[in-house]
């Protein structure tokens, strides 16, 4: 059910929260930490719906810090401290897992966090299914932009990683064509010849 589903998502990301509050909070500097606060699922044998959820109210401004398509559309999640810490957590995750896992849909108020998503890969992480689609794990890879936190937990960047690998795939793509049809055009014995002459420049 997706009550079920949805209490699971949230608890395994209360989880990987509170393994990164252990990593990040001993860090000179890194202050408070994001939490996910847990979610309970109750039985309710006599009522129509028989599974409900319970969790703590929280009071003050909900904000979303992260939104599940990625962009940067929200300011607060860039300029407060929460919003920043969020990414970082994100990206933390990100990199914990090897890039199988990405925690979504962070929100909530201040620092206590609730109804977040989990995008995975599509086979899953170990033995885990995200309810969020594996795109927004390819977002978030092309669009994160690391902050002071990411450098505090030293969390490798993962806009050189991107560009390289953009670049190195435009290079390739643009000698292919030309190697190939070089290959195609020219007779063998003329371009020994045309080896032999760029050779005595």
């Amino acid at each position: 059910s997706v009550v079920i589903q949805e209490c699971y998502v949230q608890n395994t990301a209360r989880e990987y929260a509170k393994l990164y509050a252990a990593e990040a909070e001993p860090l000179e500097g890194f202050g408070e930490v994001p939490e996910v606060i847990p979610i309970f699922l109750i039985h309710r044998p006599a009522n129509n719906i028989p599974y409900a959820t319970v969790e703590e109210e929280l009071v003050g401004e909900f904000v979303k810090y992260s939104v599940k398509d990625g962009r940067e559309v929200n300011f607060l999640r860039r300029d407060s401290e929460a919003g920043q810490k969020c990414c970082t957590f994100q990206h933390w995750v990100y990199e914990k897992t090897n890039g199988n896992l990405l925690v979504t849909d962070l929100q909530g108020v201040g620092m206590k966090l609730t109804d977040v998503g989990i995008a995975t890969l599509a086979k899953g992480y170990k033995g885990f299914k995200g309810n969020c689609s594996f795109s927004f794990i390819e977002q978030f890879r092309a669009l994160h932009q690391c902050n002071e936190y990411c450098e505090m937990l030293g969390l490798k960047s993962l806009r050189t990683t991107h560009q390289k690998q953009r670049k190195a795939t435009s290079t390739k793509s643009k000698n292919l064509p030309n190697s190939s049809t070089v290959k195609k055009m020219v007779p063998k014995k003329a371009r020994e010849h045309r080896d032999l002459i760029s050779s005595e420049h």
